[in-house]
């Protein structure tokens, strides 16, 4: 088992930092994330350990989220600290760009149903439509119709998202 969890993390550990950065949109929290799947994964040594890896990821990133909640609430209290600033007004302005990216990004992902977030985030981070179907108690042959289904909404939520932001902008 152990020669398999490694080539499994070697062959999937980017493909599980890139699920969590989607959930969590902070790249350092998704490597400590995944490295904490991995961890998990060499202790409990699952049967199906691709399937139960993103399992794990997906719980870690849904507890990530309701303590980032906590701790957003927290730091409401914090006003006065103080704020670091971009080095340049170029650099401001790319922050904030990708920011209302992420954020539109982030918006039209929860206007989706729970359902076509997983199938989608779990697409893009590589599973297979059986191991998608697993994951999210779907059969396999709907798989590709739910994620057909899911990927129009996603994008159709972004665009109607972009004149509210070219309007911001205005």
């Amino acid at each position: 088992m152990g020669d398999e969890l490694e080539e499994l993390y070697r062959t999937t550990y980017a493909t599980v930092v890139r699920f969590l950065y989607r959930k969590v949109w902070d790249a350092d929290r998704a490597h400590d994330l995944a490295q904490e799947v991995f961890i998990r994964a060499m202790n409990h040594r699952p049967e199906k350990p691709r399937a139960w890896i993103f399992a794990v990821a997906a719980n870690l990133a849904r507890d990530e989220a309701r303590a980032a909640v906590r701790r957003k609430r927290h730091l409401t209290l914090l006003k006065d600290d103080p704020i670091t600033l971009p080095s340049s007004p170029v650099a401001a302005d790319l922050m904030v760009e990708e920011d209302e990216r992420r954020a539109r990004v982030d918006e039209a992902l929860a206007t989706l149903t729970r359902r076509d977030r997983e199938v989608l985030l779990l697409w893009d981070a590589g599973l297979s439509y059986p191991e998608i179907a697993q994951q999210t108690g779907l059969a396999v042959g709907a798989v590709g119709t739910t994620l057909a289904r899911a990927r129009k909404r996603l994008v159709d939520a972004y665009d109607r998202m972009e004149p509210k932001a070219r309007a911001a902008h205005s």
